[in-house]
C-alpha cells in the first residue's frame, strides 16, 4: 500500500514483541505498527513503553487494535501507552453482535495532531446544537458510508452509560474468566506461553495427538459438535462460546472440551479413528444427509442466481434477490 510492505516482527520467549528484531527494522522509512495489546494470545506486552519510542523516535505512528479491549477497560488506556490511532470493536467490548448477528462497528479515534486529517464532514458543536462541518482542508476528504452504522454506535454507547465507571469491573470479570478456564485447561492442553491471560485464552491440541493417533486439533473441534457445543475458532485463536454465562456453565464447556483428559484425550489415544471420522462426516446423524443435500441445493440455486441476468433474474423471488444482494 502506497509503496509501502508489511514486515514480521518475532516474538519472545514470554509471548511479547522481540524488542531486539523490532530495533533492527525500524528506521526512518518506517511508517508504523499496528499491534494488539493484549495480543491475540491473550498476554499483554510488557515492554509496550519501549515499542512506543522506538516508533516515536523516527517519526512513525503506533495503530491500536482494540480487539481485546474488554480487558483493559477502566485499568489501562490505548493513549497512555503510546498509541496514536486507535480502532474500537463494539462487537466484541461494547454489546454488538459478533458475526451473523451483526453488523460490526469500529469507531477510530486519534491524537491531536492527527485530527485535521480527519475524513470529512465532521461532527462539531455549535451553540446548543451540532453541525456538520466541511471546511478541513486538510482532511483526506469524504469516504464512502461515512456516518457509519449509526444503529450499532447507538447501542454500544447506552451500553457504556449504563456501566458507566463500573466498565473496570466488566473488564476484570473478563480477565477472571478467562484465567478461570486456562487453569481448568492446562492439564488436556498445550499453553503457548505459561503466563496469566487477559480476557482471552489460546491453548492448542497435544502435538503427540496428532504425531502419535493422527488426531488434529481441527477434528477434536469438529468432534465438540457431535456434543451439540459451538466449537473453539482454532484456525484464529479465539474461544467464544457466547461469553460464560456463569461458573458452571463454564465448567460444562469445558468438561466436554477436554473432560479434563479422559473424554476428549482418551479417545485420541483409543480411538482416533472415532474422531478422525466423526470429524470428516463418517458418523452423522439421522436425517443430516438430508439437510446437507438440502443446504446444497440452495447454494447452488444462489449460484445460479448470481450468474442471472434479464428476464431469468426478474423471475426470482424477492427473498432470492435479497440473498443474491448478499443482505
Amino acid at each position: 500500500m502506497a509503496g509501502y510492505k508489511l514486515a514480521k516482527v518475532e516474538t519472545d520467549a514470554r509471548g511479547n514483541v522481540d524488542v531486539a528484531h523490532l530495533r533492527e527494522m525500524v528506521d526512518e522509512r518506517t511508517a508504523g505498527l499496528m499491534l494488539t495489546n493484549p495480543s491475540t494470545l491473550g498476554l499483554f506486552d510488557e515492554h509496550i513503553e519501549e515499542i512506543a519510542r522506538i516508533f516515536h523516535e523516527v517519526g512513525a505512528l503506533l495503530y491500536y487494535d482494540g480487539a481485546n479491549l474488554n480487558a483493559v477497560c477502566g485499568i489501562s488506556r490505548p493513549g497512555d501507552m503510546g498509541f496514536d490511532i486507535v480502532h474500537i470493536n463494539l462487537h466484541k467490548t461494547f454489546s454488538q453482535p459478533h458475526g451473523g448477528g451483526g453488523p460490526g462497528g469500529g469507531p477510530i479515534v486519534v491524537r491531536d495532531k492527527l485530527e485535521p486529517f480527519l475524513p470529512v464532514p465532521a461532527v462539531v458543536e455549535d451553540g446548543d446544537r451540532f453541525r456538520l462541518d466541511y471546511d478541513r482542508p486538510k482532511s483526506i476528504g469524504k469516504v464512502r458510508g461515512f456516518t457509519g452504522p449509526f444503529g450499532v454506535f447507538v447501542r454500544s454507547y447506552a451500553y457504556i452509560r449504563s456501566y458507566g465507571p463500573r466498565l473496570r469491573e466488566m473488564s476484570e470479570i473478563a480477565v477472571l474468566n478467562a484465567n478461570y478456564l486456562l487453569a481448568r485447561l492446562r492439564e488436556a492442553y498445550d499453553l503457548p506461553y505459561d503466563r496469566l491471560c487477559d480476557a482471552r485464552v489460546r491453548a492448542r491440541a497435544r502435538a503427540r495427538s496428532k504425531r502419535e493417533h493422527g488426531v488434529s486439533a481441527l477434528d477434536v473441534a469438529k468432534r465438540l459438535m457431535d456434543y451439540g457445543f459451538h466449537p473453539p475458532t482454532i484456525y484464529f485463536p479465539l474461544v467464544v462460546p457466547e461469553a460464560l454465562d456463569d461458573r458452571a456453565d463454564g465448567d460444562r464447556r469445558r468438561r466436554r472440551r477436554s473432560t479434563s483428559s479422559p473424554t476428549r484425550c482418551w479417545q485420541s489415544r483409543e480411538r482416533p479413528r472415532r474422531i478422525r471420522d466423526a470429524s470428516r462426516g463418517a458418523a452423522r446423524a439421522p436425517g443430516e444427509a438430508a439437510r446437507r443435500g438440502a443446504r446444497r441445493e440452495a447454494r447452488d440455486r444462489e449460484v445460479r442466481l448470481r450468474g442471472a441476468s434479464g428476464p431469468r433474474c426478474k423471475s426470482a423471488e424477492p427473498r432470492q434477490l435479497e440473498a443474491q444482494k448478499g443482505a
